[in-house]
């Protein structure tokens, strides 16, 4: 296919689409709760596309946090930081990552536009595929330590320690290196774990999890396309949480039909494993909600045949009825087209009562939603491990009043000492959210 020929219908398609005007970033979005709204779908030829375009933070701005936190910046000038993880010395790894490169695809007038999304969002940029180290000696919230710990990793997300062996999630495998107490750069060859689906890469990162005995890692694997309009050969093992054995590498399915899933954290009170989850697109403003869900073990969470349990998703061929009668409903919608990435829960030792017993969410936001929706963290309440009441907003300001992108939050983690880390891939920051007293 010669894409010259039709680069006047590319232009105009692309200026009516990706050139949308900002809209409030405090507009509702009905589909939150355990049982949240859901309307009739709506489909069109070309996705709708109402991203907010990558500005990065002016001099001296930051995000907002609610009255009697302080917000700084941990580090700031990094390359894209995905996500976060506090090391038990209280050391801050951070995977400064992007998507590798993508294999040539049929041209498509539905392609070009996802690439002029990409670039727009600031994602369109080669991966630094580098582990950076940060440490607050003084506890001042300002890291006085940055080094590079680990380099020439595939597009790195995930990261667990257990024991003094440190774990590293890739785009297609897990590895593992040695790590000792204190140390500030890894100079030891990774060594592979077991192998992650990949490939075309349409959901690239991969997050890991260690089991509270360590014998085990969970891991996150993204679905290959929107609602496998690619053929489900390209799916095989995808839009699922594995589970590894530690020791082994041998590794099983341990939930699936979840397109894709990201941050993952252990519920305190149950002890049970949840996950946030990016649910399918093209259905319209207000569907399909993502989620916030525990995860059973065997449990298929209906992509692509079916969405918020046995809603069947009729753009799907051929339909899977007995996929369907099998799905599972999530726990909780977090709203349609969030984008939720990070989840970590509270620390109830070191949060004011009031944000001390819930999860904290990075919500990446919206691309294809109007008005816009996540560009945020929230707090999610929880009461008897599950959730109690809607969302709440607690760091916002990631919008411009003209609706640019300041910044884009992912991963998020508590630090253990009465902080809350936030990854910000656009704004190059890490912020520390904490009581005035931390």
């Amino acid at each position: 296919m010669n894409t010259s020929l039709f680069a006047p219908a590319y232009a105009l398609v692309l200026a009516a689409l990706v050139g949308c005007g900002a809209v409030a970033q405090s507009a509702p979005n009905a589909g939150t709760g355990p049982n949240p709204t859901l309307p009739s779908p709506e489909t069109s030829l070309i996705p709708t596309v109402n991203i907010a375009e990558a500005v990065g933070w002016p001099q001296g701005a930051r995000p907002t946090a609610p009255a009697g936190f302080r917000v700084t910046a941990l580090a700031a000038g990094l390359d894209h930081p995905r996500w976060v993880y506090v090391l038990p010395n209280g050391d801050v790894l951070v995977a400064e990552s992007n998507a590798p490169p993508k294999p040539d695809a049929k041209p498509s007038i539905k392609g070009e536009v996802m690439k002029q999304v990409m670039k727009k969002a600031g994602a369109g940029v080669p991966s630094a595929n580098r582990i950076t180290l940060l440490r607050d000696a003084n506890g001042d919230g300002v890291a006085d330590t940055r080094t590079v710990f680990m380099q020439g990793l595939n597009s790195p997300f995930g990261m667990a320690l257990v024991g003094n062996e440190l774990f590293i999630a890739n785009a297609d495998a897990i590895v593992k290196v040695p790590y000792q107490a204190g140390q500030t750069r890894i100079t030891a060859a990774p060594v592979k774990v077991t192998d992650l689906p990949a490939g075309i890469n349409h959901h690239w990162t991969k997050n890991i999890i260690a089991s509270p005995d360590g014998s085990k890692l969970y891991a996150t694997v993204g679905s290959n396309s929107n609602i496998g309009e690619g053929g489900m050969q390209i799916e095989e093992g995808r839009a699922a949480i594995w589970e590894v054995d530690r020791a082994t590498g041998a590794k099983r399915l341990f939930a699936s039909g979840l397109r894709n899933p990201n941050g993952m954290a252990w519920e305190p009170t149950t002890k049970a494993l949840w996950t946030v989850v990016n649910e399918r697109d093209e259905l319209g403003n207000d569907l399909v909600p993502d989620y916030l869900t525990s995860v059973k073990d065997g449990a298929f969470y209906g992509w692509p045949w079916s969405y918020w349990g046995q809603w069947v998703d009729v753009r799907v061929t051929p339909q899977n009825p007995d996929m369907v009668a099998k799905a599972v409903k999530p726990d909780y919608g977090l709203g349609s087209h969030v984008a939720p990435l990070g989840l970590a829960f509270s620390d109830a030792r070191t949060m004011p009562q009031n944000y001390a017993g819930g999860a904290f969410i990075g919500e990446h936001g919206s691309w294809n939603r109007k008005p816009r929706s996540g560009y945020k963290v929230v707090y999610v309440p929880f009461e008897g491990g599950k959730p109690s009441s809607e969302p709440i907003d607690f760091l916002t300001g990631f919008l411009s009043p003209d609706g640019k992108a300041y910044g884009r939050p992912v991963g998020v983690a508590m630090d253990g000492k009465g902080g809350l880390l936030v990854a910000d891939d656009v704004g190059n920051v890490i912020w520390r959210v904490a009581p005035l007293s931390k």
